[in-house]
């Protein structure tokens, strides 16, 4: 319980999950993220660390350049978590 708890906190900012949708489209450097969040290199970077932090990502090194990649099965564990509690709510309706 205790890594999602880390990793919905992880979720919890509007930057970090605009870095997690476009991590779900393919790898991309600090340098993309940079270019497309319009934000500062270190500013993007405490970002990844936090989600590296939560084990959403990990960064992959490629030549001169670390590429950050999607943990989708981290996500999946807490997707996994979030419907068992919806179907528990919907068993306790019924």
């Amino acid at each position: 319980m205790e890594d999602a708890v880390k990793v919905f906190k992880a979720l919890s900012n509007e930057v970090r999950l605009k870095i997690i949708q476009l991590l779900s489209e393919r790898s991309l450097c600090v340098n993309a993220l940079v270019s497309k969040t319009g934000m500062s290199q270190p500013a993007i970077s405490q970002h990844l660390s936090v989600l590296e932090n939560a084990g959403l990502v990990i960064g992959v090194k490629k030549g001169y350049w670390v590429h950050y990649e999607l943990v989708t099965e981290r996500l999946q564990e807490c997707a996994n978590l979030v419907l068992e509690l919806i179907s528990r709510e919907v068993k306790d309706d019924v």
